[in-house]
């Protein structure tokens, strides 16, 4: 008999590798969206030491959480650092703190990442001024955009 297309290993899942600079590095198999998840979303990432997967940030619309498989961390929640090692499961609310996670180990972090995957999406990110706003589907979404923050314009600026 053939798998059920809403199991999913995690193994056979294709992973998506990004890297920037010396700061940022992550490898990660999109679970939910293979497992053709609808509102929820889960992705499996490992971090390499020394390493963080996304700039700090702060979600306006979805819920996320993070588990803690394997490896020891750095959770950054707001201007605060706490240890954060296997088992350990952080709940990261909308508008809540800007958050972070960083490996500060020897061997790679693996985490899962849980969210809600509610549109449009408004994201902040502190540390660089910026904010991105999405409407639609992760991978295929009907605008995205990043911007700083610092350069509104009036509402009819341009009409």
């Amino acid at each position: 008999m053939a798998r059920h297309p809403n199991i999913v290993n995690k193994d056979v899942v294709s992973p998506l590798e990004r890297t920037h600079g010396d700061k940022f590095a992550l490898k990660g198999r999109p679970l939910g969206m293979a497992a053709d998840s609808k509102r929820l979303g889960c992705t499996f990432y490992q971090v390499p030491p020394g390493k963080t997967a996304f700039p700090a940030h702060v979600h306006h619309a979805n819920e996320e959480a993070v588990y803690i498989l394997s490896g020891t961390g750095s959770m950054r929640l707001g201007d605060q650092q706490h240890s954060v090692g296997p088992g350990d499961y952080v709940a990261l609310h909308a508008s809540g703190s800007a958050h972070q996670l960083f490996n500060t180990g020897t061997g790679t972090l693996e985490y899962l990442a849980i969210s809600t995957m509610l549109s449009p999406e408004v994201v902040e990110y502190p540390d660089s001024g910026k904010v991105s706003a999405m409407v639609g589907a992760w991978k295929n979404p009907v605008f995205r955009g990043v911007y700083k923050k610092d350069q509104q314009v009036d509402y009819f600026d341009g009409e």
